[in-house]
C-alpha cells in the first residue's frame, strides 16, 4: 500500500486500511494520472492516448488504462519514443501535408529553372 501510495509510511494500522476508499485507488490508475500531469485534454482523452499506446512509465510502454503507478514510477510517465507526440515518426496527415510540401516545393525549382 505504501509503494502505491495509497497509504503513508506512519499509517500502518488496520484501521488505515480499512478506511481506504475507491477514490483512493482512482487516483492512482495511469488513467488519473496522464490526465493530471497535463499529458491529455480530459480523461478521455487520457485513456485514447494509451489504448493507442502513446503512454509509458518508465522505458515499458502501456496500454492498460487500468494499470496501478507506483510512487517511484510516477515521475517516469511520458510519451512513448515511438509515438508523434514524442518526438517519433510523424502521424498520417503531417506525413501528407510534408509530401504535398516537398512537391509544391520541387514543382516550383523546376519552373523557375524552365523560366530561364
Amino acid at each position: 500500500m505504501n509503494r502505491y501510495g495509497l497509504l503513508d509510511e506512519s499509517q500502518n494500522k488496520l484501521d488505515y486500511v480499512l478506511a481506504l476508499t475507491v477514490e483512493n485507488f482512482l487516483e492512482r490508475r495511469l488513467q488519473t494520472l496522464v490526465f493530471k500531469t497535463g499529458m491529455a485534454k480530459s480523461i478521455h482523452h487520457a485513456r485514447v492516448l494509451i489504448r493507442q499506446r502513446h503512454i509509458r512509465v518508465g522505458r515499458q510502454v502501456v496500454n492498460i488504462p487500468s494499470f496501478m503507478v507506483r510512487v517511484d514510477s510516477q515521475k517516469h510517465i511520458d510519451f512513448s519514443l515511438t509515438s508523434p507526440f514524442g518526438g517519433g515518426r510523424p502521424g498520417r496527415v503531417k506525413r501528407k501535408n510534408q509530401r504535398a510540401a516537398a512537391k509544391k516545393a520541387a514543382g516550383r525549382d523546376g519552373d523557375e529553372e524552365e523560366d530561364e
